[in-house]
């Protein structure tokens, strides 16, 4: 997925930088991504540590990483689930069709009209087999992640769902197909979650928190909020336009609530090593986290320049203008 603020070209970056400070074995570790996004940065520890507690509270989120984090068997049987979900009519009547898809009468166009109602198809499916009890827990995460993702493949958006394009993109206009999404087998036991970091810190504990908070004032529920619709697949009145639902506002988005939120975090972490994500066009400046920081023990601080998020792709355009700086703010409490 094309993601706001995704780590994924960062991700040696931040290997990097826990390895300087923590060491390069990390086995005994128990290693938390405490606003999980996609979830890039559990995912690339999850096979060298021995726990990864992942959270975020958008839901679509949460399906995304209960099965890249949370699922560690083989789900038997998942292939051909997978075939019998692509064999299936398509459907009129559906949350997606009726409110996101041009031939309803909706006046939306975030997907073509059978991808609309393929989408619906699946996710009603999805939701029976999980009532009736035909599925695990594991295989109904594993299907609506592969979902997620293969939905947002086929979307007619400029990479958010804060609108939809006018016309039809070339990758819109493609056939929805399902595709499995991927999860990695380690043996261990995992932990996700969906709720506030700020609460959860005080329920949690141990060795490495990497803290990848927003950077500024965008709402991921509101740029995202197709995929939670997806996700959550409940009857609600889309708003507006653009069809918006109602979404959870982060105080990390706000300039009047950041400062207070993160030194909020920090004191009540029971974790000895915090790393810090955040670039220098943020809310808060890199004094500002440095003092905060500074206060509960030894802090440091190194850097990398790299590209900023981009929701399109013009080739002609100021690339020195598309680099920003990422900040990686460590902490080792006292």
């Amino acid at each position: 997925m094309n993601y706001i603020g995704s780590k994924t070209s960062l991700l040696p970056f931040i290997t990097a930088a826990v390895e300087d400070v923590v060491g390069r074995e990390l086995s005994d570790k128990v290693f938390c991504d405490l606003f999980a996004g996609t979830g890039v940065v559990g995912r690339s520890f999850k096979p060298r540590v021995s726990r990864v507690i992942s959270n975020d509270w958008e839901y679509y989120s949460y399906v995304l990483n209960r099965n890249y984090i949370g699922n560690n068997k083989e789900l038997v049987g998942k292939g051909e689930l997978i075939a019998e979900l692509n064999a299936l009519p398509l459907v009129d009547s559906g949350i997606i069709y009726n409110n996101y898809c041009l031939g309803s009468g909706s006046g939306r166009q975030y997907y073509s009209d059978d991808n609309g109602r393929k989408i619906d198809a699946i996710r009603q499916k999805i939701e029976r087999w999980k009532n009736s009890g035909a599925i695990s827990e594991d295989m109904y995460f594993f299907l609506l992640s592969s979902l997620i993702e293969s939905s947002d493949r086929v979307a007619n958006t400029a990479s958010v769902y804060g609108a939809f394009l006018k016309h039809l993109k070339t990758t819109a206009q493609k056939p929805l197909i399902l595709l499995p999404s991927s999860y990695t087998l380690d043996g261990n036991e995992h932990k996700v979650y969906s709720t506030d970091a700020n609460v959860l810190i005080k329920e949690i504990a141990g060795d490495i928190l990497y803290l990848d908070p927003p950077y500024n004032s965008r709402q991921y529920g509101a740029n995202y909020h197709l995929l939670n619709t997806i996700a959550e697949y409940k009857p609600f009145e889309p708003k507006g336009k653009t069809g918006l639902r109602p979404y959870n506002r982060s105080m990390y988005c706000s300039r009047r609530t950041v400062n207070e939120s993160l030194e909020s975090l920090i004191r009540d972490a029971e974790f000895r090593f915090i790393f810090l994500s955040y670039n220098n066009e943020g809310l808060m400046s890199m004094q500002d986290v440095k003092s905060i920081m500074a206060r509960y023990g030894h802090y440091d601080m190194v850097s990398q320049e790299h590209h900023r998020f981009r929701a399109d792709k013009e080739e002609n355009r100021n690339h020195k203008a598309d680099r920003t700086t990422e900040y990686m703010h460590i902490l080792e409490k006292a």
